[in-house]
Order: C-alpha cells, then structure tokens, then sequence
C-alpha cells in the first residue's frame, strides 16, 4: 500500500529499532550540496556545520532512543569524484552514530538490488528515494508492502555483510 510520505525527521522520530539506507548510484547532482562539493574539491573536506548540525541531531536523537542506524553504499570502482566527496564527509555520519559500510559494485553483481535508493524503518516501512539521470531529488514514495519490505531487507543485509566498514574504506 502506498501511502503520502511524512518528513524524513517524523519517519525516524516514529522509529524504535532500526532505520537502514542503502545508497546506490554513483554521483548526486541536488543542488542544497553544491556550494559544499565546490568547497570539498578546494580544501579536501565536508565538515560545514549548518549542512551537518540538523542530520546529526536526528540521528543522536534516533541512536539516544535505541534505534541502530546503518547506511551501505554501493560504489564503482574507480570511485567517482562524488564518492570521494561523500567519503570524506561520512566523517560526519559515523560521529553522529550511524555505521557505514562500502561495497564495490563489482562484489554486488549477484545480489537482487531494488532499482532505487532506500530507507527501511523497524523492519515495516521503504521510503524510496527517486533521483532524475542527472541525480536531481525527484521526490519520495512510502510502502509498507511486505514483499517490498522484505526485498529490501534482504538487499540490504546481502551488501551490509559483504561491504568494508568506513573506517577500512579506502577511496
């Protein structure tokens, strides 16, 4: 069943165990990330406060109230600029408590992947994140569908156990 789709801060709020992100393309083109990515290529970091300060409260907010948060990233190799960038500021992620990992896209190949991005909170409800071919935003859907639930759990458990935590990810 689909359903209108709540801000992004009322789904977690709403969440008691778990919220997973599965992320997979290889370049986001939104336009609330531009002046950073500019700034990134300049000094090599992505640490600008007003961009992080409003994720990282909704996260230790999540992580204070017991819920595990996980993000997993299928990535090409080479690694595209993007990816570098996004790399560099998962500095931010992992310090507001959420676990990162890393999967070449080479080591996915057998792996049933829905064809978008993903949130899945406490194992019930997706979020699907749609983004344009130029990685635009290009809105959210919502189901509870259990086949769809269940597909990307099982996505995302398949990449969690295979992919390098942040920490041993080298770009």
């Amino acid at each position: 069943m689909s359903q209108s789709v709540p801000d992004f801060g009322d789904l977690l709020a709403d969440c008691r165990e778990t919220a997973f992100h599965l992320e997979m393309r290889d370049a986001y083109g939104v336009d609330y990330e531009s002046e950073d990515f500019a700034a990134w290529r300049e000094t090599g970091r992505w640490d600008n406060p007003e961009y992080w300060d409003p994720w990282t409260a909704l996260v230790k907010d999540a992580v204070s109230r017991g819920v595990a948060m996980r993000r997993a990233r299928i990535v090409s190799e080479p690694v595209t600029e993007y990816i570098r960038f996004e790399h560099a500021g998962t500095v931010n992620n992992v310090s507001a408590g959420e676990d990162v990992r890393w999967l070449p896209r080479r080591r996915a190949s057998d792996i049933a992947l829905p064809g978008n991005d993903f949130w899945v909170f406490d194992g019930r409800l997706v979020e699907w994140n749609h983004f344009t071919g130029d990685g635009e935003l290009a809105g959210h859907e919502l189901t509870d569908a259990p086949t769809v639930v269940r597909l990307c759990t099982s996505a995302f458990e398949t990449v969690w156990e295979r992919a390098t935590p942040h920490g041993e990810f080298r770009v």
